[in-house]
């Protein structure tokens, strides 16, 4: 059992880097266009929290035999801290200001969890305290993408649902969710149950709506083709119909030239 408790630590280690890293395209496109677009800060400043509180809970003085837990989201707070920075830069003045009181609430709930389980509470109930407080932000982590999935249900687009980033979400999910049932801790496998669940839904969205985009795209280029082709066709009528009266002008040219001969 301790086997497969410290496997399946690994693989969560493994599956939830890959999750950190997975926004790299998304931000790569925003510093390309220097635009936020319509992607959502919220998951990155949800998941900076979620971090930051799971590092802090798998610390072998709050929660021991958890150290996995504490290593990884050490390394996911430090690649989402860089994230939400990008965000504040290239968001419009309005989402900026909004990123930025969110990154305020996000330090200011950390710092508190942390000050009041070091200065007030000793033993279990520091581990209960710390726990429920990582517990509650992994749910508000795994379930801030909500608002992106009822934007793909609305517009039937995935292009702001990154795939990768909902896949990581249900394989980082279900890794650490058996981690935490095999260890017999509450608040990793409920928390982490949660997302799975989450993640299978966006990864069923995507799988709903992924051609939509190629279709109009498609449709789109077909129109667009329809249409150069009719304005192609009017212009060689046109210059058709040039050709033909230029020729019967001509004619008729010709004949009155000719008439006026015969009465010279």
């Amino acid at each position: 059992m301790d086997v497969l408790h410290f496997l399946f630590g690994i693989f969560g280690n493994a599956t939830a880097l890959f999750l950190f890293l997975s926004p790299i395209l998304t931000f790569r496109r925003i510093i390309t266009h220097k635009s936020t677009e319509d992607f959502s800060g919220v998951p990155y400043n949800m998941t900076l929290l979620n971090c930051l509180l799971s590092a802090w809970y798998g610390l072998p003085f709050i929660s021991p035999n958890n150290l996995l837990v504490s290593t990884i989201n050490g390394a996911g707070a430090a690649i989402e801290a860089v994230y939400v920075l990008i965000f504040l830069i290239y968001a419009r003045n309005k989402l900026r200001a909004r990123m930025a009181s969110l990154l305020g609430l996000v330090s200011a709930v950390f710092a508190m969890v942390a000050l009041v389980s070091l200065l007030a509470l000793h033993g279990q109930s520091r581990k209960i305290f710390c726990g429920f407080a990582a517990a509650i932000f992994s749910i508000c982590m795994y379930a801030s993408p909500l608002s992106i999935m009822r934007l793909v249900i609305k517009t039937k687009s995935v292009e702001f649902m990154p795939f990768f980033l909902s896949l990581f979400v249900f394989l980082c999910g279900t890794s650490w969710f058996i981690y935490g049932l095999l260890g017999r801790d509450p608040f990793v496998a409920v928390p982490n149950g949660c997302g799975s669940l989450l993640g299978a839904m966006q990864l069923i969205l995507y799988a709903i709506y992924r051609k939509n985009k190629g279709g109009d795209e498609a449709t789109k280029g077909e129109n667009s083709m329809e249409m150069m082709s009719d304005a192609k066709s009017s212009k060689v009528n046109d210059n058709n119909n040039d050709d033909n009266n230029t020729k019967s002008m001509e004619k008729i040219n010709n004949q009155v030239h000719h008439q006026k001969d015969n009465q010279v």
